[in-house]
């Protein structure tokens, strides 16, 4: 009975840092919803194969990650995202993301990430529209909040310069 409290007290926790990440990888607010549920109840069987090397968050997005991957591949999906059906959503109070947007449509603003690096294209991904803190993009991919902060300027910067040719 302990265990089943204790994997209620995970989902309380990391619940929502796992839909936003599945958010970011499926564009889908459904599949997201289902998705993290699945995630909670593999996590639930796997519990006692977790070895606290890394955070717990950061085992839970990858099996997030293993869920979205063994969807895609039910569905025959590739890894890339169709531009049109990404919604884009942006804090008003998030000035940084707004700056990369204000002179960029969608589609030419995806298309730039596209042409990215894997990495810093997940991190620009998953602040723009997973609205994810630094620190939280930092757990998810095993490195500092610096480090996505970092990524993060250094992509906006990529961008912003390919604009201006």
């Amino acid at each position: 009975m302990g265990e089943m409290k204790n994997m209620d007290r995970i989902y309380r926790e990391y619940a929502e840092t796992v839909y936003k990440y599945l958010f970011c990888l499926t564009h889908d607010a459904e599949l997201a919803e289902e998705l993290t549920q699945e995630t909670f109840y593999q996590a639930m069987k796997t519990i006692n194969n977790f070895r606290g090397d890394c955070k717990l968050s950061v085992w839970l997005c990858q099996i997030a990650k293993n869920m979205w991957r063994r969807d895609c591949a039910k569905k025959n999906k590739n890894k890339s995202i169709p531009l049109d059906d990404i919604e884009f959503k942006l804090s008003a109070k998030e000035n940084i993301e707004e700056d990369i947007l204000k002179n960029e449509d969608k589609l030419t603003l995806f298309r730039k990430l596209h042409s990215l690096d894997e990495k810093t294209k997940e991190v620009m991904y998953l602040r723009l529209t997973g609205e994810l803190s630094f620190r939280e993009i930092g757990d998810i991919v095993n490195r500092s909040e610096n480090w996505a902060r970092v990524t993060f300027y250094r992509g906006k910067q990529k961008i912003l310069k390919e604009g201006d040719k």
